[in-house]
């Protein structure tokens, strides 16, 4: 079986087995043509793996019209019903691949949130994904937790804003303006611009104080929005992944915490809390797995 995730800048595809194991993987940058992407990191998991079907399709951005060039390209070539459903969005497929193989494996209600350079959620009812009426639920980005209003926050939600990579870096950037004194800022030479994630996450192991105030700041977003998700589905596992397993030393236990604040005790005490076991390529996994089970 196949698996597509187009992200903004990139496509990734794996070809699996019936078991979920990852036979072959490829992936390709998209530049300006994201279907000239999928293409070539499609062609060369096939080519490691020749006689699949045709491919599961998810993205990080379902509506976008990148995404949506690409899927009309895919069909023209691999007609085949999930194609022409379009994409998943890339929490859901995530979700999917977490309660097959992975975190959540024989877990029938899961909750799946991940912060990377975007935010995606996805929810297992009954083992089968939750999509919505317009295949966008959860749209986990747009989830209002703070009453300001901001440019940023009405053009990728207000949580995705806060907690992405990007947003991340911004609020670190921010202090440093207004004054604060970071170590990052030596990593850098003071080029604000240049500053990573990954120096943000390092820095705060490190000691630094700036940079452990905005993992803490991050953090409590973070606990507040799978709150959220879990008062509202009341799943038996919520899985975290993203930054949230990668880093897990930095934001699993203080997730944690803000969960307990924020949920009732027995809601709490019935919850199973696990770090995403798949990594990145969990929507791939997922877009393959519901193609299988696809109607032929």
């Amino acid at each position: 079986m196949l698996g597509l995730e187009l992200r903004d800048t990139l496509a990734v595809a794996v070809a699996l087995d019936d078991r979920g194991q990852v036979l072959a993987r490829a992936e390709a940058d998209a530049g300006a043509d994201l279907s000239a992407a999928a293409f070539a990191a499609l062609d060369r998991v096939r080519a490691a793996s020749p006689g699949t079907s045709w491919p599961g399709v998810a993205s990080t951005n379902p509506d976008s019209p990148a995404t949506l060039a690409a899927l009309q390209s895919l069909a023209s070539r691999h007609a085949g019903p999930f194609l022409h459903e379009a994409a998943i969005a890339s929490g859901t497929a995530a979700a999917v691949a977490e309660t097959w193989i992975g975190a959540a494996r024989d877990v029938h209600d899961a909750v799946y949130f991940a912060v990377a350079d975007r935010t995606t959620a996805g929810i297992v009812r009954n083992g089968v994904r939750v999509t919505g009426a317009h295949r966008r639920a959860p749209a986990i980005a747009w989830l209002a937790l703070n009453p300001v209003e901001r440019e940023d926050y009405r053009k990728v939600g207000c949580l995705e804003a806060e907690v992405a990579a990007a947003g991340i870096v911004r609020r670190l950037v921010w202090r440093i303006k207004a004054g604060d004194r970071s170590r990052v800022q030596d990593l850098v030479n003071d080029d604000l611009a240049a500053i990573t994630l990954e120096q943000v996450l390092e820095a705060a192991r490190q000691g630094d104080g700036v940079s452990i105030s905005v993992v803490r700041d991050t953090a409590k977003y973070l606990g507040m929005a799978a709150a959220n998700l879990v008062a509202i589905a009341d799943p038996e596992m919520l899985v975290l992944g993203g930054v949230m397993s990668a880093a897990a030393d930095l934001f699993l236990e203080p997730v944690r915490t803000e969960l307990a604040r924020r949920l009732p005790g027995p809601m709490m005490q019935a919850l199973a809390v696990a770090p995403a076991l798949l990594g990145a390529d969990a929507p791939a996994i997922g877009a393959a797995r519901l193609a299988a089970a696809a109607p032929q």
